[in-house]
């Protein structure tokens, strides 16, 4: 650790000094770096990995690929999943090195990982966020930020006050797509910009499972944590848990709508802000294991009057004529024209805005084509990732309204400055939520 520290600092000083009172690019070349070299032991990021499941495994894959990193010790509830992310890591290395862990505070205390991925179901993502930036660990973790508003809160005063180098999974900021989508709207190629329109996941509900027995090699009660107890069934604990309540916000949030909500407030340019009212309806299976919405209908409305509607696919598809085939994505709409993109695609009209070239003297937003090599180089620069901690607030808290407001039946008013609605005792009530003793922040 105090190898990468020392070396962090000269780097800083040398390119500081190059550039003089320009100051730091916001990303640094690999070349500067030394990323196409051979890099020391003594200078590459030493990497733990906290939640080795379904998107967990994928990290750790990606990330041993980078010859600046060394994976060195990997932590889940799971044996099964221990004993394969070690595997996979100390093939690698062609070592038997890889520590395991089962809780996640163990791994933390290790003084010799600089930096941690956190992919762990949501409910615990705060938790272990909050620990990591209490031992001074930078982290790539996961979307989203927070199962309730007060946990961003408290993660935003965690990483300000250590100074965590923090990325957010949300990584279409890195998407080339999306960037330039962005652009366009920001440059106002479009004309005004009069509403956002997104598309998100929903699902089939399924019926509740009958209690089994705990298989061995978990340790079910810590998956639960500060999760209110409930039976163990085999469904509860797959990659669907983000269709439950007791762990996510559903498709509102981590099974999908964050990642196009945190793309609309880059394109309203609030990364500092956000929507000061919200209106919504939803609808919850009426039973079976999944209790989020499976189908909602909001409307955000920003303060220069441009409505941000998030649907879920299917009603998105009834409801937006411009929507002709594929829904799940974002439509930006203007004066002048509209844009669609999503993961893979992006059209636009009139088509001549495809091969629109940003000038030098326009918007043009930070660049980032790897979301993990980003997070990297912003350990080594010690500069803002694509995705710093302030724009997971706030996008967190456009899905934390969207929910509120569901829940309630009725407009909300929204005070993005403290952070609190406006007015209404039981919207604010909504903002955090009891935890099982002993987890609590």
């Amino acid at each position: 650790m105090k190898k990468l520290i020392k070396r962090r600092s000269f780097l800083k000083k040398t390119i500081e000094s190059s550039i003089g009172i320009i100051g730091l690019p916001a990303i640094v070349p690999s070349h500067v770096i030394g990323l196409n070299t051979q890099v020391p032991p003594s200078d590459k990021i030493v990497l733990g990995s906290i939640g080795v499941g379904g998107m967990g495994i994928g990290h750790v894959r990606s990330f041993l690929g980078y010859n600046d990193v060394k994976l060195a010790a990997v932590c889940d509830v799971r044996e099964e999943h221990r004993n394969r992310a070690k595997n996979l890591v100390d093939e690698k290395y062609g070592n038997q090195d890889c520590k395991t862990y089962n809780d996640f505070r163990e791994l933390l205390s290790w003084n010799d990982i600089d930096a941690v991925v956190i992919a762990t179901p949501e409910h615990w993502h705060t938790l272990i966020g909050l620990e990591a930036a209490l031992q001074h660990k930078d982290m790539y973790y996961e979307k989203p930020l927070s199962l309730f508003f007060r946990e961003c809160q408290a993660m935003r005063t965690a990483v300000n006050r250590y100074k965590i180098v923090f990325q957010h999974g949300t990584q279409q900021r890195s998407d080339e797509r999306f960037r330039f989508a962005v652009e366009l709207v920001r440059n106002e190629r479009i004309g005004k910009l009069e509403r956002i329109v997104i598309g998100s996941a929903s699902y089939q509900p399924v019926p509740t499972q009958p209690e089994q027995s705990i298989p061995d090699g978990l340790d079910y009660d810590f998956w639960l944590g500060p999760a209110q107890w409930k039976p163990y069934t085999e469904l509860r604990c797959t990659r669907n848990f983000t269709l439950i309540s007791d762990y996510s916000l559903g498709c509102l949030s981590g099974a999908w709508g964050i990642h196009h909500v945190d793309i609309a407030q880059w394109a309203m340019d609030a990364d500092l802000t956000g929507p000061p009212e919200v209106e919504g309806t939803g609808i919850i299976p009426d039973e079976g294991l999944y209790d989020t919405y499976w189908e909602f209908d909001v409307v955000h409305t920003y303060s220069n009057g441009v409505k941000l509607y998030h649907m879920d696919h299917k009603t998105a598809r009834k409801k937006e004529p411009l929507y002709t085939h594929n829904a799940m994505g974002m439509l930006f709409v203007g004066s002048e024209g509209w844009i669609q993109v999503r993961r893979g695609f992006i059209d636009a009209y009139p088509k001549e805005l495809l091969r629109t070239i940003i000038g030098p003297n326009e918007i043009q937003l930070p660049r980032s084509n790897d979301h993990r090599r980003n997070f990297l180089d912003a350990v080594k620069t010690r500069q803002q990732p694509i995705c710093p901690i302030e724009t997971a607030v706030r996008s967190d808290t456009v899905c934390h309204q969207a929910d509120i407001a569901i829940k309630l039946g009725r407009k909300l008013e929204w005070d993005p400055i403290n952070e609190e609605f406006k007015n209404d005792p039981d919207a604010n009530r909504l903002l955090s939520k009891p935890m099982r003793s002993p987890w609590h922040i």
